[in-house]
């Protein structure tokens, strides 16, 4: 399987930014144009990027879509975007705007058969689930919502297969206690996760610091890489991010 490198950009009221475990109070802004940083990614390398509008994954209404535009005219990478994804109308209007992969997220936890149905319809290379959780006191695996504030009631275990069964060919799970935290990826997730769904390419995302956590994904079974602090704090130069892409030998 092959192994992808995805540079991340967070967009929250059109500047760049971070968000520690996903909580909207604790933002660190790294500049007011993603652009530039776009096209800092391409130059470097870059075959895909990924790119979150957080303001819509909070009130809906994916906003993002001329920067979108952008990023793919200019720069020439793939985009996996999302962010406030609601209807299938949504899904279309993203797609059309250059995206290569929608990334669906709180709906694919509270509407499976609806993202289901769009797994049949758009086709499993253009649709990306991303299951974020967090683990529990008792070790199940939750699926938090709506920017990660509100507990839907599902798990991880329980709700892949079904998506299995539907077509899935590309999972984003992100480990909220890890999420730009830089403490390292959760490589026994990734495991549990490649026994569960053996056939899908699985994003990880959530904790990577340096190239030697890039390559312990790939090593996990990981079909691709998610990196945001890291990189855009300079602790992780995406050039060697991206020799992790070969595979011959260790990045």
């Amino acid at each position: 399987m092959d192994f992808t490198v995805y540079p991340a950009l967070d967009i929250r009221d059109g500047r760049v930014v971070r968000l520690a475990q996903g909580d909207y109070a604790r933002e660190t802004r790294y500049g007011d144009d993603p652009l530039p940083r776009a096209l800092a990614f391409a130059q470097a390398g870059a075959r895909w990027m990924h790119l979150v509008d957080l303001d819509a994954a909070r009130a809906g209404g994916y906003t993002l879509a001329g920067l979108l535009g952008q990023i793919t005219r200019v720069a020439g990478v793939q985009v996996q975007t999302g962010g406030g994804v609601r209807s299938r109308d949504d899904v279309a209007r993203i797609l059309d705007a250059g995206a290569a992969r929608v990334v669906v997220g709180s709906l694919a936890v509270r509407e499976p058969r609806t993202v289901a149905a769009w797994l049949a319809e758009f086709g499993g290379e253009r649709i990306t689930v991303a299951l974020d959780t967090r683990r529990d006191a008792a070790g199940a695996w939750r699926l938090p919502v709506h920017g990660w504030t509100e507990d839907a009631g599902a798990t991880l275990d329980a709700l892949l297969p079904g998506y299995l069964h539907a077509g899935l060919r590309h999972l984003l799970c992100t480990d909220i206690a890890r999420d730009g935290m830089l403490s390292g990826p959760n490589l026994a997730l990734y495991a549990h996760l490649r026994a569960l769904a053996p056939g899908v390419a699985v994003q990880a995302s959530g904790g990577v610091r340096d190239a030697h956590d890039v390559q312990a994904t790939r090593e996990a079974g990981c079909a691709g890489a998610v990196l945001g602090r890291a990189l855009l704090e300079g602790r992780l130069r995406l050039a060697d991010a991206l020799a992790c892409q070969g595979g011959a030998l260790p990045c």
